[in-house]
């Protein structure tokens, strides 16, 4: 006989309630990605620090005066801690004239061009990473803002070059048409996920192989984006009536793409922090299961966040092809912006204005990279790992705290934990 007891007549047995492994898999992820995104600001600070230091470290490793004077370190060591302090100090002052402040040129107005390249150059970066940390707030690696990107730089270039407009109208439509292929290529995702439940890093992922392919293959369809007549995988020109006005003057290149940057970082603000559907971002991003109980339509959260963070990349795009060239769409118009806007994003801790800063930051990276690779002879590549490694101090907040004996939040100070254990 068996001791399990009967359930009555007309009782209802409930079901065993079952955590399978991909549940708790991504309920892990979500714990992650919630840790790395909401950290404090002095970890995003303390990490960008690290990485300038191993990026010294490089510099002056790869520097041939640096390695003549290893070799008779210890009968002369002053002179390898001089060549160490020139290469170093040199090439991070020619980074500072290329992207902020150039004091060796003569006039004003050339010395402080290097700080309107690298708001050029944040705007896309900013746009994008918008985005990717919008879908991060809502629980959500949104690792396609580069498919993103590319489809809305083939539909804003295709309106572009296409279509006779007046001047404004043409800018107006030909942006709508970047946003609106972004925002659906974004949909796509959430729409899926919020159907089907699939994974929106695979799928993410999936689309930027697609959008590229999709994007080269009409460029080299003559018809389509290939410009008539010719056999590179390149679209006419864009028509002056579709590119975004300069600020303040054409020696400076600076356009109104920055205007609408600032305006969608003040938006995705409001959004966020000041309005009801900001609220239920907010608090799927924190507990999917505790918002579902408490009314959220989840589903629709997810498809509304994709949705709006593919828009933000699809500015991004716009911006690139509207903005910073007039020669027409190629494959390479993208430029990395939609990975490198995941670094902002984290940078950033997924707060707007956080984003912004980090999109400014990284912005001077670009401008005053090949500046310090022009004026010093420092492979851009250093750049490159520098960011890299701000990525991966920003991914390990322990690292970083251990680095600089920081507590974790939440923990008992050292002399008080020792005081408790004592007793």
């Amino acid at each position: 006989m068996s001791d399990t007891p009967t359930p009555k007549a007309g009782a209802v047995t409930p079901e065993p309630v079952v955590d399978t492994p991909s549940g708790e898999e991504r309920g892990r992820a979500s714990k992650i990605l919630r840790e790395i995104a909401n950290g404090s600001a002095l970890i995003s600070v303390l990490s960008v620090l690290i990485a300038l230091v191993v990026g010294a470290i490089l510099i002056a490793a790869t520097d041939e005066r640096v390695e003549e004077t290893a070799l008779y370190f210890f009968s002369r060591p002053g002179d390898m801690l001089s060549a160490i302090w020139q290469s170093v100090s040199g090439a991070y002052t020619a980074l500072f004239q290329g992207a902020i402040f150039n004091f060796r040129r003569e006039g004003f107005e050339n010395q402080i061009k290097p700080i309107f390249e690298t708001l050029n150059f944040a705007t896309p970066l900013i746009a994008a990473g918008l985005g990717v940390g919008l879908a991060f707030r809502v629980g959500m690696f949104n690792i396609g803002a580069r498919g993103q990107i590319l489809v809305a730089i083939a539909a804003a270039g295709w309106v572009g070059f296409s279509f006779d407009l007046p001047p404004v109208i043409h800018v107006i439509v030909a942006l709508i048409a970047g946003i609106a292929a972004g925002s659906i290529w974004g949909g796509i995702v959430g729409l899926l996920k919020a159907k089907t439940g699939a994974h929106e890093v695979i799928m993410t992922i999936m689309l930027n192989f697609v959008a590229l392919n999709l994007v080269a293959f009409l460029l080299r369809t003559p018809g389509a984006l290939q410009a008539a007549g010719s056999n590179n995988p390149k679209s006419p020109p864009m028509k002056e009536t579709a590119i975004f006005a300069d600020l303040i003057g054409p020696q400076y290149s600076l356009h109104v793409g920055f205007l609408l940057v600032i305006a969608a970082t003040v938006a995705v603000w409001w959004l966020l922090n000041r309005s009801t559907l900001g609220f239920a971002f907010r608090a799927v991003g924190e507990n999917p299961h505790a918002a579902r109980t408490a009314g959220i339509n989840v589903n629709m959260v997810y498809i509304l966040a994709m949705v709006i963070a593919g828009a933000l990349a699809g500015l991004a795009g716009a911006n690139q092809v509207l903005g910073t060239v007039t020669s027409g769409i190629t494959i390479g118009l993208e430029a990395g912006i939609g990975f490198e806007a995941i670094t902002v994003a984290l940078l950033g801790r997924s707060r707007p204005w956080g984003i912004f800063a980090a999109g400014i930051l990284f912005g001077a990276f670009k401008a005053g990279g090949y500046s310090m690779q022009a004026a010093e002879g420092v492979p851009i590549d250093i750049i490159t790992i520098v960011q890299s490694l701000i990525v991966l101090f920003i991914a390990a907040p322990p690292l970083v705290r251990a680095i600089f004996r920081i507590p974790a939040p939440g923990a008992k100070p050292r002399v008080r934990a020792i005081k408790e254990a004592a007793k």
